[in-house]
Formats: structure tokens, C-alpha cells, sequence
């Protein structure tokens, strides 16, 4: 079994520092909230660090998911961070979605130190998080993904190596590109039908039967239907999200017309107090505005 790392016990990553505790790893753990990793250490057995540093010194391989790309920077560079700790030859997994080019600097300054790096967004919400079935996006050296490889087992199924450094990143942004610009789509489209009369569980049933099937529709319908935004997936981390695919859009010269439109919306959302709901709450601003709720007539 491996010696590992984990940093970052949110949503996504404390069932996926569980998932590989459960798979008999030896894992280190830290978090910004203390209790979340004294917790996880005591009930599944691990190690609970103090700092990113300690974590560094105890483990080969560390994995992190942090919120954002200044977070990712402070527990991989910072001075309590993961760099001050590693040993050569040790590699550093990000599976946070941050910028493209700052998660190419990390990189950059951890290969200085003799450690290795990819960048290793997933996609599948805390789900897929808690079942193991995430879908992971791989940037960087393919020899250093070939050798981490089956650590990522307990936590994903479906592993795509993308390329070089960054290039895990890219794909992840491109996703949740189509994603949340579907999303809008549906909250339009949906609330336009509840309006004119249509009853939301038939339009659900045409669509699921029609050319603009959506695997994210047919999942986040439902508990639109039922008033239940639990979070799954955060409207302020895709605004987050959504900031960093205009940055790459600017940086390679892609105009994204709707991408700007649909972060305006998610910002909207934010201004109306469901910043820390699930995404598919980006529908009440539309039902706000226009008096609708789309729930399925009684």
C-alpha cells in the first residue's frame, strides 16, 4: 500500500481521501478545517497533519482539492506548504479546477525542487465523490501519470491522460463550459414552458425522448421538481468555474459569447443569496422574475 497525501476535506475531498483510506493506503490528511481532518484520521484510520508541510513529509504521492487557484498556490507553495516538505521524486496531484497558466507555475516550481506534478481535475460532483466513480482529466508528464495511475482507482473510473501540463485543466474547463451553458438552456426552457401551461414532468419526458437529451437535465430536473437544492456542486464554484474558461477563451483568442452571458446569470444568482447552493438553484432567478415555479402540476 502507498504512502499519501490529502489536502482539502470539502465536498469533493474528504470522500475521496475516505475512498483511498478504505483502500488500505497509509494517507496523511490536513484541512483548512481542523475538525473535518481530526475527524477523518480517527474514523478511517489515517493521519492527521497540521500543516500541507507535514503532509509533504509523510507521503510519495499528495493529492489535493481546494477551492480556487489562490488556495491551491498557498498549500502547494506557501510557507506551510506542500513544497517545504516533499522529498524528491515525490508528485503532486491538484485535482482542483484553477487558472491554466498559475497551475503551469506550480508545476513549474515543484520540478525546480525535484518534485513531480500533474494537474488532475474531476469532474462527477460529490456523487461520484462519495461512490468513487469520478471522472478524472490528466495533465502533465506520462510517465509520472503511468506510474501514479492505479492510486486513482479507489476514487475514479474514468481516466483520461489529455497532454502535457495544463492540459488535464483544459479539458475540465471545456466541460463545464457545455455544462453550465446547457444548464441556462434548461432553466429558459423550462421556465418558458411552465409559463405557456406545460406541465414541467411531460417537457421533462419529450426531451428525454428528443434530440436535446441531456444526461445533466435528466439528472438535475428532479430535484428542480422537488425544491431541493442541496449542494452538490456549488453556484459559486462554477462562477469561479466559468471566470477561469473567459480567461482561457481571452488567452488563446476564443470569443465566448454565451460563456459571458451565462457567468452574468450565475452571478446574478449569487447577488440573490444561492451563492452556496447547488447549480441547478440558477433557476430561481428566472422563476423570480417571471412569477413561474417549475415544479409538476398537482
Amino acid at each position: 500500500m502507498a504512502k499519501l497525501g490529502f489536502l482539502g476535506l470539502g465536498l469533493m475531498g474528504y470522500p475521496m481521501a475516505r475512498n483511498l483510506l478504505r483502500a488500505g493506503h497509509e494517507v496523511a490528511v490536513w484541512s483548512h478545517t481542523t475538525d473535518k481532518a481530526r475527524k477523518l484520521a480517527a474514523e478511517e484510520k489515517g493521519t492527521f497533519c497540521a500543516t500541507p508541510k507535514d503532509v509533504a513529509a509523510q507521503a510519495d504521492v499528495v493529492f489535493l482539492c481546494v477551492g480556487d487557484t489562490a488556495m491551491a498556490q498557498e498549500v502547494i507553495l506557501g510557507a506551510d506548504g506542500v513544497i517545504q516538505g516533499a522529498r524528491s521524486g515525490a508528485v503532486v496531484v491538484d485535482c482542483s479546477t484553477i487558472a491554466v497558466a498559475e497551475s503551469r507555475q506550480i508545476g513549474a516550481a515543484l520540478k525546480a525542487k525535484g518534485v513531480d506534478f500533474l494537474d488532475a481535475p474531476v469532474t462527477g460532483s460529490t456523487p461520484g465523490a462519495e461512490s468513487g466513480n469520478l471522472t478524472f482529466m490528466i495533465g502533465g508528464d506520462e510517465v509520472v501519470f503511468n506510474r501514479i495511475r492505479p492510486l486513482l482507482d479507489p476514487m475514479g473510473k474514468k481516466i483520461y491522460f489529455c497532454g502535457g501540463a495544463g492540459m488535464g485543466l483544459q479539458a475540465k474547463l471545456t466541460q463545464n463550459l457545455i455544462l453550465s451553458n446547457i444548464l441556462m438552456a434548461f432553466n429558459e426552457g423550462m421556465v418558458l414552458a411552465t409559463k405557456g401551461g406545460v406541465d414541467p414532468t411531460l417537457m421533462l419526458e419529450i426531451l428525454d425522448n428528443s434530440a436535446a437529451k441531456s444526461g445533466l437535465i435528466s439528472y438535475k430536473a428532479p430535484f428542480v421538481f422537488s425544491r431541493n437544492f442541496t449542494t452538490n456542486f456549488s453556484v459559486k464554484w462554477m462562477f469561479k468555474d466559468i471566470g477561469l474558461m473567459l480567461e482561457s477563451g481571452e488567452d488563446l483568442g476564443v470569443p465566448l459569447y454565451l460563456t459571458g452571458l451565462t457567468r452574468q446569470l450565475f452571478q446574478t444568482a449569487i447577488a440573490a443569496g444561492h451563492g452556496e447552493e447547488d447549480i441547478c438553484s440558477t433557476i430561481k432567478v428566472l422563476e423570480d422574475l417571471t412569477g413561474t415555479t417549475v415544479a409538476p402540476k398537482k
